[in-house]
């Protein structure tokens, strides 16, 4: 058997696979080959790192260099200067924005330094793909423990004395949800993985399940001990082929080693896991349209009670869960309830994962105790604003949440805080703003979104919705009247109080929130006809300023509609008229004579 020495791990991510690291780990394969150390190096392929603005990254164990933005072409300078000489690759090193130091590892980086990997533990650690590597970070210990020295009630009060509240956006006590499916009598029960994950911007399901998918599989099987159920389905969007394969490889090891299937540990407890497959329908990501979905019907919610713990799957029993918090049940029955809710605040226990994107520099996974601020996260974890630009506003909760301001940036994350500022948790999608944002555009973005993928059942949502979207329509294009912004505010409370599902209920909350915290940029829109922040076409104009144009023509032969017009090194002009604003002009223009009103 070889020993090995020394083992670089390559991020296998849906992220940084899109970056060649697939190619980078067979160029480094031939690299170690080629410098015979394939007796003393092992490349390894894990999860993904979360540090997904810097990727492709590669971790070198056991001295933990880490190196990112790596491609397939610095394989052999890596392997030669790193493995051969000693020496580590300087350029390939992160560089801190603020100090310009190089840090070579990751406990190092802000981005790192100031989160809590529970959720996230084995993603970027572990070969997502070798059960044995699960097995030895304590893998499948919390499932042997529950199944032969705990009664099924004891594991649900651990569960509800952890504090553990879903996180799938609704944030309902976990343990609680366990014990009323479990009380309910039936003959058959099911267990369910919600994997459906659909909020513009966020991947925390889709990296989890693509880098520790084995923890889902324990968590899910713990859960079926618990409710007396012996069957377990992951509903998961066809649209993830990467989490899907390694959830197809998991199941199958699990099932070999004796850990799904017939009397697991000995015991008389049986469990088995299917996949099933989802289209990309967002409204799919509530329960019961989900359970509609893997049953063959159409996609759409169904009013509750009855709730699917009493009547879901074939209208049985059903308990249903998302990726996350599965994700935290084989740590909490390991480490023990206290442990868990230690961490976090009074109402809100444990960790929370999160896809950082927007106009952040640090856009990424992280994963943070309840209670962190908006601010440790933005400008902690997250660097800052790109490119100096001033912080406006953060979405929280995807298209269900609301925008949150500068005055909102010390407030703790946590289910009640982000509800009482007019947000939500959501699944976790956190997306970042800057100056340039037009916060009527982006709540016109939403009501787009939430348009698209409403199921159409009720009709508060098929119809109050579409109403707001064409609102925001007529207001982004200058044919806005003062009426429309009461008309948009009311609108969106009743479509909040009288929409059937989750979707339909939280859709109005982007319009709400920046109604409230942006009312000048709505004024301005409708009153003055401008978009402040120039990114609502019909709202802005294009000028030439002749002081400054040197008449080079370069933007008259750039123009597509060929509305500038001017002789040779006299200033030009351009036709406001037949201007389509796209902007080319302004991106050639040498001399900053262009400019936007």
């Amino acid at each position: 058997m070889t020993t090995f020495t020394d083992y670089i791990l390559v991020c296998g991510g849906t992220g940084c696979r899109a970056s060649q690291s697939e190619q980078l780990i067979n160029s480094l394969k031939s690299a170690i080959l080629q410098q015979g150390l394939q007796e003393k190096v092992q490349v390894l392929r894990t999860g993904c790192f979360g540090f997904c603005e810097q990727g492709p990254i590669v971790k070198m164990v056991p001295d933990n260099t880490f190196y990112v933005q790596v491609y397939p072409s610095d394989a052999d300078e890596i392997v030669r200067e790193h493995l051969v000489k000693g020496r580590k690759v300087a350029r390939l090193l992160y560089t801190n924005p603020e100090t310009k130091e190089h840090i070579s590892d990751s406990k190092h980086m802000d981005f790192y330094k100031k989160q809590y990997r529970i959720a996230l533990r084995n993603c970027g650690f572990i070969n997502p793909e070798n059960i044995d590597e699960y097995i030895a970070r304590d893998g499948y210990v919390s499932l042997g423990k529950a199944l032969t020295e705990m009664t099924p009630e004891e594991v649900i009060q651990e569960i509800k004395d952890s504090g553990l509240r879903g996180r799938g956006g609704g944030g309902f006590p976990t343990g609680m949800k366990w014990e009323i499916t479990r009380k309910v009598v039936a003959d058959q029960k099911y267990v369910v993985c919600n994997a459906d994950e659909g909020d513009p911007g966020a991947f925390m399901d889709r990296s989890i399940l693509e880098g520790d998918p084995h923890s889902i599989l324990e968590a899910m099987a713990i859960n079926g001990y618990c409710t007396g159920a012996d069957k377990g389905l992951i509903y998961i969007r066809a649209e993830y082929p990467l989490a899907v394969e390694r959830l197809k490889i998991a199941i199958a090891q699990a099932t070999e080693y004796g850990l799904l299937g017939d009397r697991i540990f000995g015991t008389d407890f049986s469990f088995s896991i299917e996949i099933r497959y989802g289209a990309g329908a967002f409204v799919c990501g509530e329960e019961t349209a989900l359970i509609h979905s893997m049953e063959g019907q159409r996609g759409e919610a169904t009013s509750k009670p009855p709730f699917p713990s009493e009547q879901g799957y074939k209208g049985q029993p059903t308990n249903v869960n998302n990726v996350e918090t599965y994700a935290n049940i084989p740590v909490i029955l390991l480490k023990g309830a206290k442990w868990f809710s230690s961490i976090g605040t009074e109402r809100s226990k444990g960790t929370k994962v999160f896809a950082l994107a927007g106009k952040v520099n640090n856009v990424g996974l992280i994963e943070v105790p309840m209670g962190t601020t908006l601010r440790e996260v933005i400008f902690g974890i997250g660097g800052g604003i790109k490119d100096g630009k001033k912080f406006k506003a953060v979405q929280t909760g995807g298209p269900s949440g609301g925008c949150l301001t500068e005055k909102h940036l010390d407030l703790p994350i946590d289910y009640d805080n982000l509800l009482a500022a007019g947000s939500m948790m959501g699944s976790g999608g956190m997306i970042v703003m800057d100056e340039d944002d037009c916060m009527v555009a982006v709540s016109k973005f939403y009501l787009d979104f939430t348009v698209e993928e409403s199921c159409g059942k009720c009709t508060p949502c098929r119809v109050g919705n579409k109403r707001l979207q064409e609102i925001l329509h007529r207001i982004t294009i200058g044919k806005g009247e003062m009426e429309d912004l009461e008309l948009l505010k009311n609108l969106g409370h009743v479509i909040k109080d009288t929409a059937l599902c989750g979707l339909g209920q939280t859709s109005p909350n982007p319009v709400l929130s920046t109604m409230e915290h942006f009312h000048d940029e709505y004024l301005a829109h409708v009153v003055d006809k401008k978009c402040p922040s120039h990114q609502c076409r019909k709202l802005i104009h294009y000028y030439i300023n002749a002081e400054k144009c040197r008449g080079c023509t370069v933007c008259a032969r750039i123009c597509p509609v060929h509305c500038i017009t001017g002789e040779r090194k006299v200033p030009h002009v351009i036709d406001t008229l037949e201007c389509i604003r796209c902007g080319s002009c302004i991106e050639k223009c040498k001399f900053d004579a262009i400019y936007i009103i």
